[in-house]
């Protein structure tokens, strides 16, 4: 479900959305390091509380797409190519597009509400954590007709919960926020009668 196979042209074909999310981020993370342009945008994207309280709420969108080093893209980047697939596969375009944005967004508020006003963050990790939560209630819908699903997704959930709180400098209002909006978003996007409903009217207008 989640081994990858496809060489580059087949996985940019069959999931846009996912491979249009992957080049933003190493686009602006390559900007944020070249001399002069990475220090604007560093500036003018990352989340910084006490400048989103002065007005600047496009922060709580735009430190989304930032991370502070390789490993912070590579490891985030990575877990979207891996695991973004499939939800785009299963949900669709449009729907992946508002897991992934909206469990990001909901991530930095709760960075926002529940941080002091000097907390400043940036990553993906938000909206990765809410295609984890996605697939968490795709496996409260298949308990009973895919044990083996809920045997390869808990672990992943369970283990990067866990490490959420054992890792330093990690934002857990962030990741826990993402993962509950995109379980809340699955919970009403990935219903079985509503997947069919779709592969149906998807079917239909072929």
């Amino acid at each position: 479900m989640f081994s990858r196979t496809e060489n580059f042209k087949q996985y940019t074909k069959y999931y846009p959305v996912v491979s249009t999310f992957i080049a933003i981020n190493l686009i602006l993370y390559v900007l944020t390091i070249l001399p002069g342009i990475g220090k604007y945008v560093w500036n003018y994207g990352v989340q910084a509380n006490f400048l989103i309280q002065t007005g600047e709420w496009w922060r709580i969108l735009s430190a989304m797409f930032l991370h502070d080093g390789f490993l912070h893209v590579f490891f985030n980047m990575f877990s979207l190519y891996l695991f973004g697939p499939e939800l785009e596969k299963i949900a669709g375009k449009a729907r992946f597009i508002t897991i992934y944005l909206v469990s990001g967004i909901v991530g930095n508020m709760a960075t926002y509400l529940l941080y002091d006003s000097g907390y400043v963050s940036l990553g993906a990790s938000g909206a990765v954590f809410g295609i984890f939560g996605a697939f968490g209630a795709l496996v409260y819908y298949t308990r009973r007709t895919m044990p083996m699903l809920r045997k390869l997704i808990l672990p992943i959930i369970v283990i990067s919960v866990i490490m959420t709180f054992l890792q330093p400098n990690v934002n857990v209002y962030a990741h826990l926020g993402g993962l509950v909006a995109g379980f809340i978003l699955g919970l009403v996007y990935l219903h079985p009668k509503r997947i069919l409903s779709w592969r149906k009217q998807k079917m239909a207008g072929k």
